[in-house]
């Protein structure tokens, strides 16, 4: 049971750590909450796949700060969010705004996988130009080959 409750400590502890101290938290609830759902929309600079709700570094932790004092001094969400963002610029932002200058940011999965098929076309095509064919399996390939669908059970 002790064991338990130590491995259950352990594992929460990273969430306990990025909640902060309960003198960083708002006392009104509502407000609270209205803090935590901007925090979710803002990237931790240091930790970079994280909100600053997620994170426990020290400039997540600056970073909540100044959210709960903008939004316990009456900003709505836009003012908070245009307060970080005019001094951190679009990076701080988990989903940043359509822009020239994110527009790659934006594209870089369809250029991938455009990139990508238009290897494995030109590469057929190369192939096909010369007459390269896909040599057949042997027999015992094919065996070999049947012995490890049965196995797999594919």
């Amino acid at each position: 049971m002790l064991a338990a409750l130590l491995l259950l400590l352990v594992a929460a502890a990273p969430a306990l750590a990025a909640v902060g101290r309960p003198e960083d938290r708002l006392s009104d609830p509502a407000l609270e909450s209205r803090a935590q759902d901007i925090g979710r929309e803002l990237r931790c600079m240091v930790c970079q796949n994280q909100s600053i709700e997620d994170s426990d570094a020290d400039l997540a932790r600056d970073l909540r700060r100044i959210v709960r004092e903008r939004v316990a001094a009456g900003d709505d969400r836009s003012a908070v969010m245009r307060f970080v963002h005019d001094r951190y610029g679009d990076f701080v932002l988990l989903r940043p705004p359509f822009n020239p200058v994110t527009a790659l940011l934006w594209a870089m999965p369809l250029i991938a996988l455009g990139g990508g098929a238009a290897v494995i076309l030109a590469r057929r095509r190369r192939f096909a130009a010369l007459g390269i064919e896909p040599v057949p399996l042997s027999d015992a390939e094919r065996r070999r080959l049947a012995e490890l669908e049965r196995g797999s059970g594919a």
